[in-house]
């Protein structure tokens, strides 16, 4: 066994390592043909004088290629400035579309090879990997196994190093995706089974990525949790929500000429679904974008305060959610790492509900100059001052780069715990008005510490099992895994009528009562 585990590991390093190198492989030369055939012809007259000397050219990899892309572009953008002739200002990314028409060489020339050695390889390495732990690791159950002694799961030069990676790869994904050129053409025969019309992006290579992380992660997640239907049929659930409703079934609409749309994604999570151009492309598809629009609506106008009341946050945070599925899965390693003290619960609580607030206000504004058709509310910029910073710093920065980013060094759920809006608002249903709660048997405590240890969203779970506390925390999101880790079953998630959910014992001695807040 472990020489199969063994020779995973170097499978999946193997795959790595020629994914990171894959960035190097190829060579850009730009033509005066591919210059034609993506410049806008408005665009030509100005943008070809600056970049005619390049026309031949042979660039070694996408950075002093696109460099030389944009300086030319911010030089004839400056002129038009200068000059004041705005209509000859560009505001199209050609940096990126020119790299993919000039990329020549191995990875271009061999994309399903390369596709095949990185993410077929790296995913049989994997499951080389995990699926030996079942006899590996004796009995199904969570045991004292030195989680916090590991250089990847404790803030170790391996966690230092893999958030180094996961932080860079989002700041090139969001903000430099003409320089992953060759990453994503790595995935456009995969795009081509899918739909033969299109050709991969940057958010294609996101999405599939995601999904891929989410699969295989999600096996390693079953054979630790095999001893827990509810995280057996949990995991299962948020596997099956990202490869249908967020990876496939957004594509295939976009074959059968439909808008992309996500049904399991929400308002405030889906920022950008009250956006002119978002309403404008569903209201004008039809039946099926109407349908779409009034979905989105229904879903967190009647969805979220309905399913949250019956079944809490959980519905959707741990068994739905594409951010909780990669947490879950491939944060799990990482989920002993939140911080459980009492100045992150103060820090996390004014987070999420400002950013939930920031959400609202900048929503407002975006439907307001929907509505009237102006930009401004009291003379500021409704796009300027309101969309755009929420677009980079909560949308971009906050929910990618820190969200995923610092999965191992904060955890796995530093985006749901401290600036998730749609969280926020489910928290907030769930605090006040729902029939989830934790029940605890303080009896039975041992103050094992497993609990708290693996709450993943900062929640010192054992001091409520001390105490026969239930535990209704808005921030919790029905994960189950205190009650999995528990080794005497003090931790029960409970269903019932809202009577005695805010119970809490008095403790007096060896003797206990309950009054009720």
């Amino acid at each position: 066994m472990k020489a199969i585990r063994f020779t995973g590991l170097i499978l999946f390093l193997f795959s790595l390592g020629l994914f990171l190198s894959s960035f190097f492989m190829s060579t850009l030369t730009l033509t005066e043909e591919t210059f034609n055939s993506i410049v806008k012809s408005e665009h030509q007259e100005t943008l070809k004088p600056v970049l005619s000397e390049t026309f031949g050219n042979q660039y070694s990899t996408s950075i002093p290629f696109v460099k030389e892309i944009n300086r030319a572009v911010e030089e004839v953008n400056a002129q038009a400035k200068t000059n004041q002739e705005w209509d000859k200002v560009i505001y199209d990314d050609y940096a990126g579309s020119l790299a993919r028409a000039s990329a020549e060489g191995f990875v271009p020339e061999n994309k399903l090879l390369f596709f095949i050695l990185i993410y077929v390889v790296g995913a049989i390495g994997s499951l080389m990997f995990i699926l030996p732990q079942v006899k590996l690791n004796g009995p199904p159950g969570i045991k004292n196994n030195h989680i916090f002694h590991h250089a990847l799961n404790n803030k170790g030069w391996m966690g230092i190093l893999t958030g180094a990676l996961l932080i860079g790869f989002y700041i090139l994904l969001y903000f430099f995706p003409a320089y992953i050129t060759n990453w994503i053409i790595i995935v456009d025969p995969l795009q081509k089974l899918i739909n033969p019309s299109a050709t991969s992006s940057q958010w294609f290579l996101y999405g599939f990525l995601y999904t891929f992380a989410v699969l295989v992660m999600g096996v390693r997640m079953l054979i630790k949790y095999r001893h827990s239907k509810y995280q057996i049929f949990r995991t299962i659930s948020v596997m099956f929500f990202q490869l249908a409703f967020a990876f496939l079934i957004p594509e295939i609409l976009v074959r059968l000429n439909q808008p992309y749309f996500d049904f399991k994604n929400m308002w405030p999570l889906d920022y950008d679904f009250f956006d002119a151009w978002h309403i404008n492309t569903l209201t004008s598809s039809g039946g099926v974008g109407i349908f779409m629009f009034a979905w989105g609506i229904t879903l967190f106008v009647v969805g979220v305060p309905l399913f949250v009341y019956f079944f809490g946050k959980r519905w959707y945070c741990s068994w739905v959610c594409g951010c909780g599925g990669l947490a879950e899965t491939a944060g799990d390693p990482f989920r002993q790492l939140s911080d459980k003290s009492l100045k992150a619960w103060q820090i996390e609580r004014y987070l999420v509900h400002g950013v939930l607030v920031f959400a609202v206000i900048m929503t407002i504004g975006v439907l307001y100059t929907f509505i009237t058709g102006s930009n401004t509310i009291m003379g500021l910029d409704t796009y300027t001052y309101l969309r755009k910073p929420y677009g980079f710093a909560i949308g971009s920065i906050f929910s990618g780069v820190v969200g995923t980013g610092f999965y191992p060094l904060m955890g796995n759920r530093v985006w749901c715990r401290f600036g998730c809006p749609l969280a926020a608002y489910l928290g907030l249903v769930q605090r006040f008005k729902s029939k989830f709660r934790i029940t605890t048997n303080g009896g039975q405590c041992i103050s094992c510490g497993n609990c708290s240890t693996y709450c993943e969203m900062g929640i010192d779970v054992r001091w409520y099992a001390q105490r026969g506390q239930n535990i209704i925390r808005s921030s919790c999101v029905g994960c189950g895994v205190c009650s999995s880790v528990c080794p005497r079953g003090v931790l029960n998630l409970e269903n019932r009528d809202e009577d005695g959910r805010f119970n809490q014992p008095i403790l007096l001695g060896n003797d206990s009562f309950t009054v009720s807040k």
